[in-house]
């Protein structure tokens, strides 16, 4: 199964923020590193897909401390995910190989 540039995107801001991989900071991640501008609801449609295939898990993280503090659905990579991701890379470099600009 293909990525999406945002579904990679997505997937790669989940991994590199590890336990804190939320919709606001994969927003913000996406952003920062990844030069996406995209909203918040557009984050956890996406997250959303990539659960239905398999390649994100989520889970309740506990309210943090704080008045009016919420729980966070926090994400992670599972395996399938994982290889999904090196899968997109590997293909993409096989692309590139041998490519040159005139």
């Amino acid at each position: 199964m293909s990525l999406g540039e945002l579904q990679q995107l997505t997937m790669l801001a989940v991994a590199r923020l590890g336990t804190d991989a939320y919709g606001a900071a994969i927003r913000e991640e996406l952003s920062r590193v990844g030069g996406r501008e995209v909203s918040v609801p557009t984050v956890y449609v996406t997250l959303i897909r990539l659960e239905e295939r398999g390649f994100v898990q989520s889970s309740e993280q506990a309210p943090r401390g704080g008045r009016g503090g919420r729980a966070r659905r926090v994400f992670e990579l599972t395996p399938s995910g994982w290889d999904a991701l090196h899968d997109a890379r590997a293909s993409a470099e096989r692309m590139w190989h041998g490519l040159t600009r005139p």
